[in-house]
């Protein structure tokens, strides 16, 4: 079971209002607003509403159950709205039972904690929301570091700082550069107790009955505490990464709203009876519409946008990506985009802008479904029948089986001097990355003896290249037989399977470990583009030049990606099959 805590109060972020939310209280007292958001912070919760916590099926069915709790005032008032009519308006919180109401500086009743108390288990957990707060974290990842905790009770607030695929970068008291800081997936430290109530609060179920006492949770995160230490409990907290957003902003709450009105399906965007729309004006996207809306003629309404009850709009309006609260009238010809508008009535006045440059950057959360289609964050795309996105495969694919078939005869000869000359497996396998950081097994013949990589590190002070590769002259790991399968470039022949699997090119980077691949984010992403190649453009053009090695591996790698071409993949095709001619004859 999960309960998500509306703060009347928060010192997260102090307004005006001693502390309180009014934004965040205007969207709960305004349908369909409300609808929205609560359906939203349910969909945000980092533990899976259909991932069970207990073991058997009763409990199963307690712990996908979601509970709201709100502030008593909040449902006064909006019991006290009326209609057009001047008829008391029905509060659609009063016909939902999982919503229930607190009021101010008394403890929260939670009769509902007890239906958990027969099946409470030390490794199943209770989860406390913030409702102020919608977060989006990588669920399986939280999982794990559940997983990991001792604690009874855990709070966890989501920091973008520690999310993936991100760059910090390190200066020195000067001000100077030190050096960046690349995180290619979320990550959690442990942090301080924090002072209020976090973006989540995790308590295992077996103690719930000394947490909520008297079926009840404290207002006061500090009384909150002092309980859990009465009662000998102990306390943890992280921080993990992810996405966060204040609703209690202006701009999160519009962006959240903008994000779940993205995701909401066209059923949900109904059309009430009681409202009137001329046949002059557009609804264009997602557009979500109260009771009691009067929308004049040629008026156009952009989505995705919000508009609550007892609402008019007035000729000519334009409404972009904004959200309208109760009783506004929107005037004549008035332009209203990227913004809320929270009052009984709009200013009067051509147009309602938006604060700062909001309207040209919108920041959209990671739960909204995503980056575009077609996108990969942040590496480089091609268009659909592209000869880099479709035809490369169908040329690659066809290269490779007449390049197995032309060396089947060699292949047992090679596997059998291999066995004959060197104990141990005729493959050599090791994980590197292919498109988009996918891992995967690169398969060559076996040129060193068992156990070479362990030995590698203990040689790295001889290295004579720079950069995370390694390579000495007269490495003692290889082989008789391996070095001349390394000179005639034949040990890399098992790499055309890998072709076939669709893990790699004819053409293409040098398949790179990760280890490797993280020392250089922006090479990274470009290299990662493409599918690994079994030559390449550094592979021809190479130098070997003291002290370059690594420099030239970057400028051909990023040259390649940036030029890709089928007349590039044929030059290097013909400059690769001349360099393993002569490097054959040169052995004999």
């Amino acid at each position: 079971m999960k309960l998500i805590l509306i703060h009347k109060k928060s010192a997260h972020l102090r307004d005006a209002d001693n502390g309180s939310s009014p934004l965040l209280r205007f969207a709960l007292c305004s349908r369909p607003i409300a609808d929205v958001i609560l359906s939203g912070l349910s969909r945000c919760l980092p533990w899976d509403n259909n991932r069970a916590s207990f073991s058997r099926s009763s409990a199963k069915r307690s712990a996908r159950k979601t509970i709201y709790a709100i502030p008593e005032e909040w449902g006064i008032e909006l019991r006290g709205l009326r209609d057009r009519s001047g008829a008391p308006r029905r509060a659609f919180f009063d016909a939902d039972p999982n919503i229930i109401f607190y009021r101010e500086n008394e403890p929260i009743p939670c009769e509902f904690a007890d239906g958990t108390e027969r099946h409470q288990t030390a490794d199943s957990w209770f989860l406390i929301s913030n409702g102020r707060f919608a977060t989006e974290t990588d669920r399986a990842f939280l999982e794990r570091v559940l997983a990991g905790v001792e604690a009874d009770v855990m709070g966890a607030n989501v920091e973008p700082e520690l999310q993936g695929e991100q760059e910090r970068v390190r200066l020195t008291t000067e001000g100077r550069i030190a050096g960046f800081r690349r995180l290619y997936s979320d990550s959690a430290q442990f942090a301080p107790v924090p002072t209020d109530w976090p973006h989540h609060l995790f308590v295992r179920t077996n103690v719930l009955n000394r947490v909520f006492a008297d079926r009840a949770l404290p207002q006061s995160f500090s009384t909150f505490l002092e309980r859990c230490r009465s009662n000998a409990l102990t306390l943890s907290s992280i921080s993990v990464g992810g996405t966060v957003l204040d609703l209690g902003t202006e701009d999160g709450l519009l962006d959240f709203c903008r994000t779940a009105l993205a995701k909401a399906r066209s059923s949900e965007l109904e059309i009430r009876d009681s409202n009137t729309i001329s046949r002059d004006s557009r609804l264009v996207g997602k557009v979500l519409l109260g009771n009691n809306i009067r929308i004049g003629p040629n008026v156009v309404i952009v989505g995705p946008t919000i508009i609550s009850d007892n609402v008019k709009i007035e000729r000519g309006a334009i409404i972009n990506s904004a959200v309208i609260g109760s009783q506004v009238r929107v005037s004549e010809n008035q332009h209203v985009q990227n913004c809320i508008v929270k009052g009984p009535r709009s200013d009067s006045g051509h147009s309602i802008q938006p604060q700062g440059e909001r309207s040209k950057h919108i920041s959209y959360p990671r739960y909204d479904s995503g980056p575009p289609t077609g996108e990969q964050g942040p590496f480089r795309t091609w268009p659909r029948l592209s000869y880099a996105r479709c035809f490369k495969r169908i040329v690659d694919c066809f290269a490779a089986v007449i390049a197995l078939i032309l060396f089947a005869p060699l292949i047992p000869l090679v596997a059998l001097a291999i066995k004959l000359t060197s104990p141990g497996p005729v493959f050599y396998k090791d994980t590197r990355q292919g498109l988009h950081g996918k891992a995967f097994q690169c398969l060559k013949f076996r040129t060193m003896v068992a156990g070479a990589d362990k030995i590698q590190e203990k040689l790295r002070v001889v290295s004579q290249v720079d950069g995370p590769q390694f390579k000495i002259a007269d490495d003692p790991r290889i082989s008789t037989v391996g070095r001349f399968l390394r000179e005639t470039y034949i040990d890399e022949i098992p790499q055309f399977f890998n072709v076939l699997l669709g893990q790699m090119s004819i053409v293409g980077p040098r398949p790179s470990p990760e280890s490797e691949n993280t020392l250089c984010p922006f090479w990274r992403d470009a290299r990662l583009s493409i599918r690994p190649g079994i030559t390449g453009l550094w592979q021809v053009y190479r130098t070997r030049q003291p002290m370059k090695d690594f420099q030239e591996w970057i400028h051909y790698d990023i040259e390649y990606v940036r030029n890709l071409s089928l007349r590039m993949d044929l030059w290097v095709c013909w400059r690769t099959t001349r360099k393993l001619l002569g490097n054959f004859i040169g052995q004999f």
